[in-house]
């Protein structure tokens, strides 16, 4: 056992510890990932932002959640809940998976297929929690699997709306365009908000640079996704996945895609919260 206490699962992004009487240790980390991947590099910084941005989320949206303290830059302690096993996405824009669904008669809306454009209404568009591939799920398989009654679904779908109005209007405060966001619950007696509230969760881009059509400048991990999709890596790691053929091995990230990353990352964060970093 370390001195955080007992590892309970090295996820994606940050480690999670038993440190008893019914209390988890999140200790993020500066990994990061895209397209479901770990990749071989770091991004200095990361973890220090995501828990700080997560702490700011918490203290800010004044919704029960499981943040009990933060205990260093990049360490928070939280109440152990019984998660939710679903990934509950709300989006403002047709972008991303989303936008990829439509262009493949994957999912149908009454809307014109254009990148980037603002739905007339934020969109629920919960999936799966996989530590493999999150994939899409419905409002009635989340019924007929058992994982949420019709109440606290629909408790879930209004709250998840509810809290990405209230961060978008931050963000537009600041100067962002925030396209989506990714919520995670749990319960004890109640359903809390859980898990993290970062840039690994959420979409980003400049107000002023924003242009429906085209790809959007982004100040979240999409400018690692971008530059992946931009040499092939996706479209291998695709390829990989539909013929069932062994995974790509994740490329390094370019040092100057690492600091500028880094930047927006800080940037982001001082400029929606109103503090500074250091």
């Amino acid at each position: 056992m370390s001195k955080e206490g007992k590892l309970l699962r090295r996820g994606k992004v940050k480690d999670i510890y038993d440190i008893g009487d019914d209390e988890l240790l999140f200790v993020f980390s500066d990994r990061i990932s895209a397209f479901d991947v770990v990749l071989p590099s770091f991004i200095p910084y990361k973890g220090e932002i995501l828990c700080k941005f997560s702490e700011f989320w918490f203290n800010t949206l004044k919704i029960p959640n499981h943040m009990i303290k933060v205990i260093d830059k990049n360490k928070m302690v939280v109440k152990k809940l019984s998660m939710i096993p679903i990934e509950c996405v709300v989006r403002g824009y047709l972008y991303g998976s989303l936008y990829d669904r439509l262009m493949k008669g994957e999912v149908q809306l009454n809307i014109k297929p254009d990148l980037a454009s603002k739905l007339s209404n934020p969109l629920f568009d919960p999936t799966t929690k996989s530590m493999d591939k999150d994939l899409p799920i419905s409002k009635s398989e989340i019924l007929s699997k058992g994982l949420l009654n019709i109440k606290e679904l629909s408790w879930i779908e209004e709250k998840s709306i509810e809290l990405y109005n209230k961060m978008a209007k931050r963000c537009e405060d600041a100067g962002f365009i925030m396209a989506d966001v990714k919520f995670e619950f749990g319960k004890d007696d109640n359903i809390l908000l859980a898990d993290s509230l970062g840039p690994d969760e959420f979409r980003l881009w400049p107000k002023e640079k924003y242009s429906v059509g085209k790809i959007q400048e982004s100040y979240d991990k999409q400018l690692v996704r971008d530059w992946l999709i931009s040499i092939g890596f996706k479209k291998d790691l695709d390829e990989a996945v539909k013929k069932g053929y062994p995974l790509p091995k994740p490329p390094k990230l370019p040092d100057e895609l690492i600091s500028e990353t880094t930047k927006r990352y800080i940037s982001a964060f001082e400029r929606i919260t109103g503090l500074n970093f250091r």
